[in-house]
Protein backbone atom coordinates (compact mmCIF):
# COMPACT_ATOMS: atom_id res chain seq x y z
CA UNK A 1 0.00 0.00 0.00
CA UNK A 2 2.92 2.37 0.64
CA UNK A 3 3.70 2.47 -3.07
CA UNK A 4 0.14 3.59 -3.84
CA UNK A 5 0.34 6.57 -1.48
CA UNK A 6 3.80 7.59 -2.64
CA UNK A 7 2.80 7.35 -6.30
CA UNK A 8 -0.28 9.55 -5.79
CA UNK A 9 1.73 11.96 -3.60
CA UNK A 10 4.16 12.65 -6.44
CA UNK A 11 1.31 13.78 -8.70
CA UNK A 12 -0.55 15.77 -6.02
CA UNK A 13 2.56 17.65 -4.89
CA UNK A 14 3.48 18.35 -8.52
CA UNK A 15 -0.01 19.71 -9.20
CA UNK A 16 -0.04 21.97 -6.13
CA UNK A 17 3.45 23.36 -6.85
CA UNK A 18 2.60 23.96 -10.51
CA UNK A 19 -0.66 25.68 -9.56
CA UNK A 20 1.21 28.01 -7.20
CA UNK A 21 3.72 28.83 -9.92
CA UNK A 22 0.91 29.58 -12.37
CA UNK A 23 -1.24 31.73 -10.05
CA UNK A 24 1.40 33.44 -7.92
CA UNK A 25 4.34 33.75 -10.30
CA UNK A 26 2.52 33.74 -13.62
CA UNK A 27 4.48 30.80 -15.02
CA UNK A 28 2.23 29.91 -17.98
CA UNK A 29 4.65 27.25 -19.25
CA UNK A 30 4.79 25.10 -16.12
CA UNK A 31 1.94 22.73 -16.94
CA UNK A 32 3.21 22.39 -20.51
CA UNK A 33 6.62 21.43 -19.12
CA UNK A 34 5.07 18.84 -16.81
CA UNK A 35 2.88 17.27 -19.51
CA UNK A 36 5.76 17.08 -21.99
CA UNK A 37 7.83 15.43 -19.27
CA UNK A 38 5.09 12.84 -18.74
CA UNK A 39 5.24 11.76 -22.38
CA UNK A 40 9.04 11.81 -22.44
CA UNK A 41 9.30 9.68 -19.29
CA UNK A 42 6.77 7.16 -20.60
CA UNK A 43 8.85 6.86 -23.76
CA UNK A 44 12.09 6.47 -21.79
CA UNK A 45 10.57 3.71 -19.63
CA UNK A 46 9.69 1.64 -22.70
CA UNK A 47 12.25 2.57 -25.38
CA UNK A 48 15.34 3.26 -23.28
CA UNK A 49 14.85 0.82 -20.39
CA UNK A 50 12.40 -2.04 -21.00
CA UNK A 51 13.23 -2.87 -24.63
CA UNK A 52 17.04 -2.79 -24.28
CA UNK A 53 16.62 -4.87 -21.12
CA UNK A 54 14.72 -7.50 -23.14
CA UNK A 55 17.81 -8.56 -25.09
CA UNK A 56 20.01 -8.77 -22.01
CA UNK A 57 17.27 -10.60 -20.10
CA UNK A 58 16.77 -13.09 -22.93
CA UNK A 59 20.44 -14.06 -23.01
CA UNK A 60 21.10 -14.23 -19.28
CA UNK A 61 17.87 -16.05 -18.38
CA UNK A 62 18.76 -18.63 -21.00
CA UNK A 63 22.22 -18.89 -19.48
CA UNK A 64 20.80 -19.20 -15.97
CA UNK A 65 18.57 -22.03 -17.12
CA UNK A 66 21.66 -23.83 -18.38
CA UNK A 67 23.39 -23.17 -15.05
CA UNK A 68 20.46 -24.61 -13.13
CA UNK A 69 20.27 -27.76 -15.26
CA UNK A 70 24.05 -28.17 -15.00
CA UNK A 71 23.88 -27.88 -11.19
CA UNK A 72 26.04 -24.73 -11.06
CA UNK A 73 23.41 -22.61 -9.28
CA UNK A 74 22.87 -25.28 -6.64
CA UNK A 75 26.65 -25.55 -6.20
CA UNK A 76 26.86 -21.80 -5.53
CA UNK A 77 23.87 -22.05 -3.20
CA UNK A 78 25.59 -24.76 -1.14
CA UNK A 79 28.70 -22.62 -0.71
CA UNK A 80 26.79 -19.49 0.26
CA UNK A 81 24.09 -21.43 2.12
CA UNK A 82 25.45 -21.10 5.69
CA UNK A 83 25.61 -17.29 5.43
CA UNK A 84 22.42 -16.79 3.46
CA UNK A 85 20.49 -19.13 5.74
CA UNK A 86 21.07 -16.61 8.52
CA UNK A 87 20.00 -13.60 6.42
CA UNK A 88 17.19 -15.42 4.61
CA UNK A 89 15.81 -18.02 7.04
CA UNK A 90 12.70 -18.48 4.84
CA UNK A 91 14.86 -19.74 1.95
CA UNK A 92 15.87 -23.44 2.04
CA UNK A 93 19.60 -24.10 2.30
CA UNK A 94 20.12 -25.46 -1.23
CA UNK A 95 17.50 -23.34 -2.99
CA UNK A 96 18.62 -21.81 -6.33
CA UNK A 97 17.64 -18.34 -5.07
CA UNK A 98 20.77 -18.31 -2.90
CA UNK A 99 23.05 -18.73 -5.91
CA UNK A 100 21.07 -16.26 -8.00
CA UNK A 101 21.22 -13.60 -5.29
CA UNK A 102 24.97 -13.95 -4.80
CA UNK A 103 25.48 -13.70 -8.56
CA UNK A 104 23.39 -10.52 -8.57
CA UNK A 105 25.37 -9.01 -5.68
CA UNK A 106 28.69 -10.04 -7.26
CA UNK A 107 27.80 -8.48 -10.62
CA UNK A 108 26.76 -5.26 -8.87
CA UNK A 109 29.98 -5.15 -6.87
CA UNK A 110 31.97 -5.40 -10.10
CA UNK A 111 29.88 -2.74 -11.82
CA UNK A 112 28.35 -5.23 -14.31
CA UNK A 113 24.89 -3.64 -14.29
CA UNK A 114 23.65 -5.36 -17.44
CA UNK A 115 24.45 -8.78 -15.99
CA UNK A 116 23.28 -7.94 -12.47
CA UNK A 117 19.69 -7.11 -13.44
CA UNK A 118 18.77 -10.50 -15.01
CA UNK A 119 20.36 -12.34 -12.08
CA UNK A 120 18.40 -10.16 -9.65
CA UNK A 121 15.09 -10.57 -11.47
CA UNK A 122 15.55 -14.32 -11.58
CA UNK A 123 16.37 -14.33 -7.87
CA UNK A 124 13.20 -12.34 -7.17
CA UNK A 125 11.18 -14.88 -9.17
CA UNK A 126 12.72 -17.72 -7.15
CA UNK A 127 11.91 -15.92 -3.90
CA UNK A 128 8.37 -15.36 -5.16
CA UNK A 129 7.96 -19.12 -5.62
CA UNK A 130 8.52 -19.44 -1.84
CA UNK A 131 6.22 -16.55 -1.00
CA UNK A 132 2.91 -17.76 0.52
CA UNK A 133 1.19 -14.42 -0.17
CA UNK A 134 1.87 -13.58 -3.81
CA UNK A 135 0.55 -9.99 -3.61
CA UNK A 136 2.73 -8.99 -0.63
CA UNK A 137 6.50 -8.91 -0.40
CA UNK A 138 7.98 -11.62 1.80
CA UNK A 139 10.66 -10.95 4.41
CA UNK A 140 13.27 -12.56 2.17
CA UNK A 141 12.26 -10.39 -0.80
CA UNK A 142 12.45 -7.25 1.34
CA UNK A 143 15.90 -8.16 2.68
CA UNK A 144 17.11 -8.84 -0.86
CA UNK A 145 15.67 -5.58 -2.22
CA UNK A 146 17.00 -3.38 0.60
CA UNK A 147 20.48 -4.90 0.27
CA UNK A 148 20.22 -4.24 -3.47
CA UNK A 149 19.25 -0.59 -2.93
CA UNK A 150 22.35 -0.11 -0.80
CA UNK A 151 24.23 -0.35 -4.12
CA UNK A 152 27.40 -2.15 -2.96
CA UNK A 153 30.04 -1.48 -5.64
CA UNK A 154 33.76 -2.07 -5.28
CA UNK A 155 34.89 0.07 -8.22
CA UNK A 156 32.73 3.11 -9.20
CA UNK A 157 34.08 3.04 -12.75
CA UNK A 158 31.43 5.17 -14.47
CA UNK A 159 31.82 7.96 -11.89
CA UNK A 160 35.58 8.03 -12.29
CA UNK A 161 35.20 8.07 -16.07
CA UNK A 162 32.86 11.05 -15.90
CA UNK A 163 35.30 12.90 -13.66
CA UNK A 164 38.05 12.27 -16.18
CA UNK A 165 35.88 13.62 -19.00
CA UNK A 166 35.28 16.83 -17.03
CA UNK A 167 38.99 17.34 -16.40
CA UNK A 168 39.53 16.23 -12.80
CA UNK A 169 43.21 16.20 -11.85
CA UNK A 170 42.83 12.79 -10.18
CA UNK A 171 39.53 11.19 -11.28
CA UNK A 172 40.08 8.24 -8.93
CA UNK A 173 40.38 10.34 -5.76
CA UNK A 174 36.74 9.56 -4.87
CA UNK A 175 37.40 5.82 -5.18
CA UNK A 176 38.01 5.03 -1.49
CA UNK A 177 35.24 7.31 -0.11
CA UNK A 178 32.71 5.77 -2.55
CA UNK A 179 33.59 2.21 -1.55
CA UNK A 180 33.54 3.00 2.16
CA UNK A 181 30.21 4.82 1.77
CA UNK A 182 28.46 2.04 -0.12
CA UNK A 183 29.85 -0.63 2.23
CA UNK A 184 28.67 1.25 5.33
CA UNK A 185 25.25 1.64 3.69
CA UNK A 186 25.05 -2.09 2.94
CA UNK A 187 26.07 -3.25 6.42
CA UNK A 188 23.76 -0.79 8.20
CA UNK A 189 20.88 -1.77 5.89
CA UNK A 190 21.49 -5.44 6.63
CA UNK A 191 21.49 -4.83 10.39
CA UNK A 192 18.34 -2.67 10.39
CA UNK A 193 16.31 -5.10 8.29
CA UNK A 194 17.59 -8.00 10.40
CA UNK A 195 16.37 -6.20 13.55
CA UNK A 196 12.98 -5.58 11.91
CA UNK A 197 12.73 -9.25 10.95
CA UNK A 198 14.15 -10.41 14.30
CA UNK A 199 17.11 -12.15 12.70
CA UNK A 200 20.06 -12.81 14.99
CA UNK A 201 23.29 -11.72 13.28
CA UNK A 202 25.48 -12.27 16.34
CA UNK A 203 26.76 -15.68 15.35
CA UNK A 204 30.02 -17.07 14.04
CA UNK A 205 28.75 -17.67 10.52
CA UNK A 206 27.57 -14.12 9.83
CA UNK A 207 30.49 -12.48 11.62
CA UNK A 208 32.93 -14.74 9.77
CA UNK A 209 31.45 -13.97 6.36
CA UNK A 210 31.22 -10.24 7.02
CA UNK A 211 34.78 -10.27 8.31
CA UNK A 212 35.97 -12.11 5.22
CA UNK A 213 34.15 -9.78 2.84
CA UNK A 214 35.47 -6.77 4.73
CA UNK A 215 39.00 -8.13 4.49
CA UNK A 216 38.64 -8.66 0.72
CA UNK A 217 37.35 -5.12 0.21
CA UNK A 218 40.15 -3.66 2.36
CA UNK A 219 42.69 -5.70 0.38
CA UNK A 220 41.23 -4.49 -2.92
CA UNK A 221 41.26 -0.89 -1.68
CA UNK A 222 44.85 -1.23 -0.53
CA UNK A 223 45.93 -2.72 -3.85
CA UNK A 224 44.19 -0.04 -5.94
CA UNK A 225 44.57 3.04 -3.75
CA UNK A 226 46.89 5.63 -5.23
CA UNK A 227 46.95 3.95 -8.63
CA UNK A 228 46.35 6.09 -11.72
CA UNK A 229 42.78 6.26 -12.97
CA UNK A 230 43.73 4.42 -16.17
CA UNK A 231 45.18 1.52 -14.18
CA UNK A 232 42.15 1.28 -11.88
CA UNK A 233 39.88 1.37 -14.91
CA UNK A 234 41.89 -1.34 -16.66
CA UNK A 235 41.84 -3.61 -13.59
CA UNK A 236 38.10 -3.13 -13.21
CA UNK A 237 37.37 -3.93 -16.84
CA UNK A 238 39.65 -6.96 -16.95
CA UNK A 239 38.55 -8.51 -13.63
CA UNK A 240 34.85 -7.85 -14.19
CA UNK A 241 34.70 -9.11 -17.74
CA UNK A 242 36.97 -12.11 -17.12
CA UNK A 243 34.77 -13.19 -14.21
CA UNK A 244 31.58 -12.71 -16.20
CA UNK A 245 32.83 -14.65 -19.20
CA UNK A 246 34.25 -17.32 -16.88
CA UNK A 247 30.76 -17.80 -15.43
CA UNK A 248 29.35 -18.26 -18.94
CA UNK A 249 32.02 -20.79 -19.91
CA UNK A 250 31.76 -22.70 -16.62
CA UNK A 251 27.99 -23.02 -17.02
CA UNK A 252 28.43 -24.37 -20.54
CA UNK A 253 31.24 -26.73 -19.50
CA UNK A 254 29.18 -28.06 -16.60
CA UNK A 255 26.25 -28.62 -18.93
CA UNK A 256 28.47 -30.54 -21.35
CA UNK A 257 29.73 -32.78 -18.54
CA UNK A 258 26.16 -33.48 -17.43
CA UNK A 259 25.10 -34.08 -21.04
CA UNK A 260 22.48 -31.35 -20.96
CA UNK A 261 20.80 -30.41 -24.24
CA UNK A 262 22.44 -27.00 -24.06
CA UNK A 263 20.85 -25.00 -26.85
CA UNK A 264 17.34 -26.27 -26.19
CA UNK A 265 17.81 -25.51 -22.50
CA UNK A 266 19.02 -22.02 -23.41
CA UNK A 267 15.96 -21.40 -25.61
CA UNK A 268 13.65 -22.67 -22.88
CA UNK A 269 15.03 -20.20 -20.36
CA UNK A 270 15.47 -17.35 -22.82
CA UNK A 271 11.78 -17.32 -23.71
CA UNK A 272 11.07 -15.72 -20.35
CA UNK A 273 13.35 -12.75 -21.02
CA UNK A 274 10.99 -10.84 -23.30
CA UNK A 275 7.96 -11.77 -21.19
CA UNK A 276 9.62 -10.38 -18.06
CA UNK A 277 10.61 -7.16 -19.84
CA UNK A 278 7.04 -6.64 -21.07
CA UNK A 279 5.59 -7.43 -17.63
CA UNK A 280 7.59 -4.67 -15.92
CA UNK A 281 6.66 -1.94 -18.44
CA UNK A 282 3.50 -0.75 -16.59
CA UNK A 283 5.39 -0.50 -13.30
CA UNK A 284 8.29 1.41 -14.87
CA UNK A 285 6.03 3.77 -16.80
CA UNK A 286 3.92 4.53 -13.73
CA UNK A 287 6.86 5.26 -11.44
CA UNK A 288 9.04 7.20 -13.90
CA UNK A 289 6.13 9.37 -15.04
CA UNK A 290 5.23 10.25 -11.44
CA UNK A 291 8.85 11.13 -10.64
CA UNK A 292 9.03 13.24 -13.80
CA UNK A 293 5.96 15.26 -12.76
CA UNK A 294 7.45 15.84 -9.30
CA UNK A 295 10.78 16.97 -10.72
CA UNK A 296 9.52 19.10 -13.62
CA UNK A 297 7.02 20.94 -11.42
CA UNK A 298 9.95 22.26 -9.41
CA UNK A 299 9.03 20.42 -6.21
CA UNK A 300 12.55 19.02 -5.96
CA UNK A 301 14.03 22.53 -6.13
CA UNK A 302 11.75 23.75 -3.34
CA UNK A 303 12.65 20.73 -1.22
CA UNK A 304 16.37 21.38 -1.63
CA UNK A 305 16.03 25.11 -0.91
CA UNK A 306 13.96 24.37 2.21
CA UNK A 307 16.59 21.96 3.50
CA UNK A 308 19.33 24.50 2.88
CA UNK A 309 17.41 27.10 4.87
CA UNK A 310 16.70 24.77 7.82
CA UNK A 311 20.29 23.51 7.94
CA UNK A 312 21.53 27.09 7.82
CA UNK A 313 19.50 27.91 10.95
CA UNK A 314 21.41 25.28 12.94
CA UNK A 315 24.69 27.13 12.48
CA UNK A 316 26.54 24.07 11.12
CA UNK A 317 28.74 24.25 8.05
CA UNK A 318 26.46 24.27 4.99
CA UNK A 319 29.04 23.73 2.25
CA UNK A 320 27.53 20.32 1.55
CA UNK A 321 24.03 21.65 0.78
CA UNK A 322 24.90 22.46 -2.85
CA UNK A 323 25.36 18.71 -3.37
CA UNK A 324 21.97 17.78 -1.87
CA UNK A 325 20.05 17.72 -5.19
CA UNK A 326 22.01 14.61 -6.19
CA UNK A 327 21.34 12.95 -2.82
CA UNK A 328 17.61 13.68 -3.04
CA UNK A 329 17.30 12.68 -6.69
CA UNK A 330 19.18 9.38 -6.30
CA UNK A 331 16.28 7.40 -4.75
CA UNK A 332 13.96 8.67 -7.50
CA UNK A 333 16.00 8.50 -10.70
CA UNK A 334 19.48 7.18 -11.38
CA UNK A 335 19.76 9.04 -14.69
CA UNK A 336 18.41 12.22 -13.07
CA UNK A 337 20.95 11.98 -10.25
CA UNK A 338 23.74 11.41 -12.77
CA UNK A 339 22.69 14.49 -14.73
CA UNK A 340 22.68 16.57 -11.54
CA UNK A 341 26.11 15.17 -10.61
CA UNK A 342 27.51 16.27 -13.96
CA UNK A 343 25.88 19.70 -13.66
CA UNK A 344 27.37 20.18 -10.19
CA UNK A 345 30.86 19.24 -11.38
CA UNK A 346 30.51 21.66 -14.30
CA UNK A 347 29.26 24.46 -12.05
CA UNK A 348 31.63 24.06 -9.07
CA UNK A 349 34.46 22.13 -10.73
CA UNK A 350 35.22 18.38 -10.54
CA UNK A 351 37.95 18.95 -7.94
CA UNK A 352 35.86 21.19 -5.69
CA UNK A 353 34.36 19.94 -2.42
CA UNK A 354 30.86 19.89 -3.95
CA UNK A 355 32.16 18.30 -7.16
CA UNK A 356 33.65 15.42 -5.21
CA UNK A 357 30.75 15.12 -2.76
CA UNK A 358 28.15 14.64 -5.51
CA UNK A 359 30.26 11.75 -6.81
CA UNK A 360 30.30 10.14 -3.36
CA UNK A 361 26.50 10.53 -3.15
CA UNK A 362 26.12 8.96 -6.58
CA UNK A 363 28.26 5.97 -5.59
CA UNK A 364 26.98 5.36 -2.06
CA UNK A 365 23.46 3.98 -2.74
CA UNK A 366 21.12 2.88 -5.51
CA UNK A 367 17.79 4.03 -6.96
CA UNK A 368 15.13 2.78 -4.53
CA UNK A 369 11.92 3.57 -6.41
CA UNK A 370 13.25 2.26 -9.73
CA UNK A 371 14.40 -0.97 -8.08
CA UNK A 372 11.05 -1.41 -6.31
CA UNK A 373 9.16 -0.89 -9.58
CA UNK A 374 11.48 -3.19 -11.52
CA UNK A 375 11.92 -6.08 -9.09
CA UNK A 376 8.55 -6.20 -7.37
CA UNK A 377 6.78 -5.36 -10.62
CA UNK A 378 8.43 -8.32 -12.34
CA UNK A 379 6.62 -10.73 -9.98
CA UNK A 380 3.38 -8.78 -9.55
CA UNK A 381 3.86 -7.69 -5.92
CA UNK A 382 1.46 -4.89 -5.01
CA UNK A 383 1.96 -4.62 -1.23
CA UNK A 384 5.59 -3.65 -0.65
CA UNK A 385 5.12 -3.61 3.16
CA UNK A 386 8.13 -1.88 4.75
CA UNK A 387 10.48 -2.30 1.77
CA UNK A 388 10.31 1.34 0.61
CA UNK A 389 10.93 3.04 3.99
CA UNK A 390 13.83 0.71 4.71
CA UNK A 391 15.19 1.21 1.20
CA UNK A 392 14.97 4.96 1.71
CA UNK A 393 16.68 4.53 5.08
CA UNK A 394 19.54 2.85 3.20
CA UNK A 395 19.67 5.91 0.94
CA UNK A 396 19.71 8.19 4.00
CA UNK A 397 22.61 6.25 5.50
CA UNK A 398 24.44 6.66 2.19
CA UNK A 399 23.88 10.42 2.31
CA UNK A 400 25.02 10.77 5.94
CA UNK A 401 28.06 8.57 5.31
CA UNK A 402 28.80 10.51 2.12
CA UNK A 403 28.74 13.87 3.91
CA UNK A 404 31.01 12.56 6.69
CA UNK A 405 33.44 11.05 4.16
CA UNK A 406 33.39 14.19 2.05
CA UNK A 407 34.41 16.36 5.00
CA UNK A 408 36.98 13.76 6.12
CA UNK A 409 38.72 13.40 2.76
CA UNK A 410 38.18 16.67 0.91
CA UNK A 411 37.17 19.58 3.19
Amino acid sequence: MALNYIWVAFFLVAFVVALIKLIVFGDTEIFKTIVEGLFDSAKVAVIDIALPLAGVMTFFLGLLNIGEKAGAINFIARIIGPFFNKLFPEVPKDHPANGQMIMNFSANMLGLDNAATPFGLRAMESLQSLNPNKDSASNAQIMFLVLHTSGLTIIPLSIMAQRAILGAQNPADIFIPCVIGTYVTTVVSMITVAIRQRINLLNGTVIGWLGGITALIVLALWALSGRPKEEVEAVSKVVGNVLLFSIIVSFLAGALLRKVDIFSTFIEGAKGGFDTSVRIIPYLVGMLVAISAFRNAGAMDYLVDGMKYVIGLTGVNTDFTDALPVALMKPLSGSGARALMIDAMKQFGPDSFVGRLVCIFQGSADTTFYIVALYFGSVGIKNTRYAIPYGLFADLIGVVAGIALGYLFFH
